[in-house]
């Protein structure tokens, strides 16, 4: 049976449109950092680098190599660890040429650093990319978190913080990080921008 993570880690990826606190372990990942607007083309090629590593894991069966513990399973999507530079901070709206960001897409368990080194060297072979000698492979743990489902425009994104950071409020929490995560649900080029599902989440930890 085809492992989900819509379905048996739904607490993580599909939680409701109002903030929970969740423990998030450990997970290993892609990624690939970089600075700037994510309207534009370098954000995309980043994008599609991560991805061709993510579906050379998934398919090494069919290419004749089956990872130790392999299970068929749904790639997971993309998420992205967001910041401002200096600069960005210090002004009173938003330009988007000021964030910095890691994006990365997450990996199965039974993906050591040997199969992620073969996933590098299969798309190296296959489809070169200029930027896969930026992309690494790590573990990354959130632990203690206050997440949402944000539902509509990446713009509209602060209504949704603000209902989150009331919540950390009223809980006695406090955010450990400017930095925050976002996970996409939904595939901007196929749903219309009312309708996008993004997870939002900022690391926590009780106030003494």
């Amino acid at each position: 049976m085809k492992y989900e993570w819509r379905k048996q880690e739904k607490d993580l990826y599909l939680p409701k449109a109002k903030p929970v606190l969740v423990t998030v372990p450990e997970q290993k990942f892609f990624m690939i950092s970089g600075q700037g607007d994510p309207n534009k083309e370098e954000f995309a090629e980043k994008t599609a680098v991560l991805y061709s590593l993510a579906y050379a894991v998934r398919m090494m069966p069919r290419q004749g190599y089956t990872p130790d513990g392999y299970f068929e399973y749904t790639v997971y999507p993309l998420e992205g660890v967001w910041d401002l530079t200096e600069e960005g901070r210090k002004l009173a709206t938003l330009n988007k040429d000021e964030l910095v960001y890691t994006i990365m897409i997450r990996q199965p368990d039974f993906v050591s650093p040997e199969v992620a080194a073969r996933a590098f060297e299969q798309v190296r072979k296959k489809k070169p990319h200029p930027l896969l000698d930026e992309v690494t492979f790590a573990s990354m743990e959130d632990g203690l978190a206050v997440q949402m489902m944000h539902i509509g425009s990446y713009d509209d994104e602060a209504r949704t913080f603000e209902q989150m950071k009331e919540f950390i409020k009223e809980n006695n929490l406090e955010i450990t990080t400017l930095k925050h995560r976002e996970i996409y649900i939904s595939d901007p080029r196929k749903t219309e921008k009312a309708k996008l599902k993004t997870v939002l989440r900022y690391r926590v930890h009780p106030l003494s």
